[in-house]
């Protein structure tokens, strides 16, 4: 993640170099702000710190204050970073999260509020249904601001929470599609996925690309590109588009005992017990062996990188790490790059046209309380700019949200790049997950019970309908427990918290998980 993190914010110091020639010849056009009249332009973001706000600004704002020299930019944040990082641990006195949405709220009600923030889509929901934002349809259409060649399903996302308006605008988006490997399928005589497929079709194909036995096996197919960590995160990839949940908003009662997670739990269970999708026992015998002769291969455990699973769901920064591993071939001993290509990822026919998560990188709105409404527009419309878009189209993390301005990375081979915006994106939640786990840390037990009760049904020791139901039953101990002691007790270790937010309902979107440590 350090390293992920490392190399964007070098990216996006290099687009924010880059974008002073264009921009420069834009101003002599007349583009650049000629009033002499100085403003303030504060721009709110979730986190702040020492460390966040450079990043911001190389992010944000550094070429709108080229252009707009007038304008004097303030960056603040709802939550202050320095205060987390630094915290220690006390079990005997632990300090109560912060709400985030309430830390967001108070930086645009308070007495100097904001005017631009910067959101998450999670939050965008809340924040128009409790009017603390300002419409932007009467702006663009007063401008004349054309959004013509927007991509469609990244307006559709943001309008779905808007009630068909918009009230933000995001210049950058990220989104997941179906990678698969063309030699796996021609060498088992298997046409390859084309986009639009529904899940039944993926799975059928899965089964007949996979070849071989023991460590030659050729899987059909792997949820994520490191598999064998945990069964009932598979199973909540695969139904994603359905929204199920494991447990109701207020995390109070379980609600997994369902036709459709038992059609889920069977699907996926079905496919761990025929080995086409590798588990954690296919992992331990290709690591066998490995540990005593210290012999490292840095594609090993990208299991679709390294020529083992046929097809694989990820998102668009896939590509770099695709494209730098054949630059390096010749340095990884027994490496064959990957002949690869993408289509839409598989959809579920109660969720026609629904693909997979859309990660709305920079969502900027107006504040309905900003004190610089004019600038805060302004803003917006220039980092949203054609300008803006056809620099930000070098980013080899995340694609425009111009349609003109999205092509394939010129360093690798033509690919089908239309699959990653071609389908809808998943709509938001209605459950508050991180209200969900700040106020009961414990609940990852709860998802636990998952976890046991589905390598039972891979086992074929139970059915998936009697493991719901046990699922169901432990779960609701757990729940109930928490209401009395939210941290819950049993023991201590480190939880992925992106695989928690999907279970419960929550479409997440940024390719990095976050992980919370949870002490005895």
């Amino acid at each position: 993640m350090e390293k992920r993190l490392w190399m964007k914010r070098a990216a996006a110091t290099t687009v924010a170099l880059t974008m002073l020639v264009p921009l420069m010849a834009a101003c002599s056009k007349g583009e650049k702000d000629s009033s002499t009249e100085k403003r303030v332009l504060r721009i709110g973001t979730l986190y702040g710190g020492k460390d966040n706000e450079p990043w911001s600004r190389q992010q944000y704002t550094d070429t709108f204050e080229f252009t707009h020299p007038n304008i004097e930019l303030e960056i603040v944040g709802a939550i202050n970073n320095d205060d987390q990082r630094f915290q220690t641990y006390d079990p005997n006195n632990q300090q109560k999260q912060p709400d985030t949405y309430e830390e967001l709220k108070k930086m645009l009600t308070g007495q100097n509020p904001v005017d631009v923030v910067v959101i998450d889509y999670s939050q965008l929901k809340r924040l128009v249904q409790d009017n603390l934002l300002q419409q932007l349809d009467p702006l663009i259409a007063q401008d004349k601001f054309d959004l013509t060649d927007y991509v469609p399903t990244v307006l559709d996302g943001i309008k779905q929470v808007g009630d068909n308006n918009l009230y933000a605008l995001t210049p950058t988006f990220s989104a997941s599609a179906l990678f698969y490997n063309k030699k796996l399928f021609q060498d088992a005589g298997v046409t390859p996925p084309t986009d639009g497929m529904f899940w039944p079709d993926i799975v059928d194909l899965a089964r007949r690309v996979s070849k071989g036995e023991g460590k030659d096996r050729k899987f059909g197919l792997s949820f994520n590109r490191w598999p064998g960590s945990n069964g009932i995160y598979d199973v909540q990839n695969y139904a994603s588009t359905l929204q199920l949940k494991v447990w109701d908003d207020k995390g109070e009662k379980m609600l997994v005992n369902t036709p459709g997670w038992e059609n889920a739990l069977n699907v996926v269970a079905g496919l761990y017990k025929d080995d086409i999708v590798p588990d954690s026992d296919d992992v331990q015998k290709m690591n066998e062996g490995k540990e005593q002769t210290g012999e490292y291969n840095p594609v090993d455990n990208d299991w679709f990188l390294s020529g083992r699973v046929a097809m694989t769901i990820s998102d668009f920064s896939y590509v770099n790490e695709l494209t730098l591993a054949k630059d390096n071939a010749a340095k990884i001993k027994d490496f064959t790059p990957v002949d690869w290509d993408v289509v839409t990822v598989p959809q579920h026919q109660e969720a026609a046209g629904v693909g997979g998560s859309i990660y709305y990188s920079q969502l900027m709105g107006i504040n309905a309380k900003a004190q610089n409404a004019d600038d805060a527009w302004e803003f917006i419309k220039f980092t949203n700019s054609p300008e803006v878009a056809k620099l930000k189209s070098r980013s080899q993390y995340e694609l425009s949200s111009r349609k003109s301005f999205i092509k394939a990375s010129e360093s690798t081979t033509p690919f089908n790049i239309a699959a990653f915006y071609t389908l809808k994106p998943i709509p938001p939640s209605s459950t508050d997950t991180d209200k969900v786990y700040r106020e009961k840390p414990g609940i990852w037990e709860a998802q636990n019970a998952g976890s046991e009760v589905f390598t039972e049904v891979v086992k074929g020791t139970k059915t998936a309908k009697e493991a719901l139901a046990e699922w169901e039953t432990k779960g609701n101990a757990v729940l109930e427990k928490l209401k009395t002691n939210p941290n819950g007790g049993d023991g201590g270790g480190t939880i992925d918290v992106k695989p928690l937010a999907e279970a419960a309902g929550e479409a997440t979107s940024s390719t990095d998980s976050a992980t919370v440590t949870v002490e005895e």
